[in-house]
């Protein structure tokens, strides 16, 4: 693979009530092709989390993380996001410990903040608090992976074992707006930015220096985050347009005031409203090929093979085709 591209394969395990097959088939269908993507040296595996959802998004990625990471023995998993805010800390560190020795380092985060009102009252979690809760969850992790005892919230915390990875699994800080990059800074972890801003270096720059931090780096996202590789983009858009509109009206319905993202359908109503918007790229190999070389250096390139609930048969046929025509070009 081009030593710049890491290209990435993206899972939510949505399985809306039109969708062909049972949940299990796409969990299966997932399972092996993640296998695939370790046999074509695919970079990462990504695995998002919400709670609660109709269409029984997946709730649990670091569960589906330690059950890829146990069949496979170069993939790398991330799950982006993890709501830190909704999750005890010092379970979560002991889950990631436990994953980073039992992978040997391969599985990482982005720490999300959430912004779902029906989450935090499903959690208990008060949302008004959820930077102050986020940034002191975070906090009590990393003094968790050190194996020393400390104590929060009136209690004696120690986690062991410690992790395979030092001093701690990769945890990256998610988010879209000057706070949550000057919170990452302050923190010493990266940041990863779910929207574009050219001010985020600046931010992160200016707030490391003045908290004596050193070694982090910030990513924006460029490129494209969902790539579907067909050879008829017109038959494909009318098989998985009808699953790639319900992910759009769902997304958009879960959007609020302060949240930004880089793909974000707002207000489309039919199949056509968000092809218009070029969010998806349902491309042949060759526009695929061209997507990866423009991407370039950390650029993203993210094959979402059963997205919204895609049928898997489709799926595979759009990574066979990505197999066949488009990663030998990029070898």
């Amino acid at each position: 693979m081009d030593e710049y591209l890491t290209i990435t394969m993206r899972f939510d395990l949505m399985v809306p009530d039109f969708a062909p097959v049972p949940a299990r088939d796409y969990y299966v269908a997932c399972l092996e092709m993640c296998d695939w993507a370790e046999q074509h040296d695919l970079g990462f595996i990504v695995f998002s989390e919400h709670h609660g959802v109709d269409n029984g998004w997946l709730p649990a990625p670091l569960t589906m993380a330690g059950v890829v990471a146990g069949r496979t023995e170069r993939l790398n998993i991330t799950a982006a996001a993890t709501l830190v805010t909704l999750h005890d800390p010092v379970r979560l560190a002991e889950q990631l410990a436990v994953l980073d020795l039992a992978s040997g380092g391969r599985v990482s985060i982005v720490a999300g903040i959430g912004y779902r009102p029906e989450e935090f009252a499903m959690a208990g979690v008060d949302k008004s608090r959820r930077g102050r809760i986020l940034e002191e969850k975070l906090q009590v992790m990393l003094k968790a992976w050190t194996g020393e005892p400390f104590e929060w919230d009136g209690r004696t915390i120690r986690v062991t074992p410690k992790p395979f990875t030092q001093p701690h699994p990769l945890v990256m800080v998610g988010g879209s707006s000057e706070l949550a990059v000057r919170r990452a800074a302050r923190m010493g972890l990266p940041f990863f930015a779910a929207d574009v801003d050219e001010r985020f270096d600046e931010w992160y720059a200016e707030e490391a220096a003045a908290h004596n931090q050193e070694g982090g780096f910030v990513i924006q996202p460029h490129g494209s985050t969902f790539v579907f590789v067909t050879d008829d983009v017109d038959r494909t858009w009318e098989e998985i347009g009808p699953y790639l509109l319900h992910e759009a009206q769902m997304y958009d319905s879960f959007q609020v005031e302060e949240q930004a993202s880089a793909v974000h359908v707002s207000g489309a109503e039919t199949v056509d409203d968000v092809r218009a918007t070029g969010a998806y790229s349902v491309v042949t190999p060759d526009e695929a090929v061209a997507l990866a070389k423009e991407a370039g250096p950390a650029g993203a390139f993210v094959l979402n093979p059963l997205s919204a609930g895609i049928p898997p048969e489709l799926g595979w046929r759009s990574l066979e085709l990505t197999a066949a025509e488009v990663l030998p070009r990029l070898s």
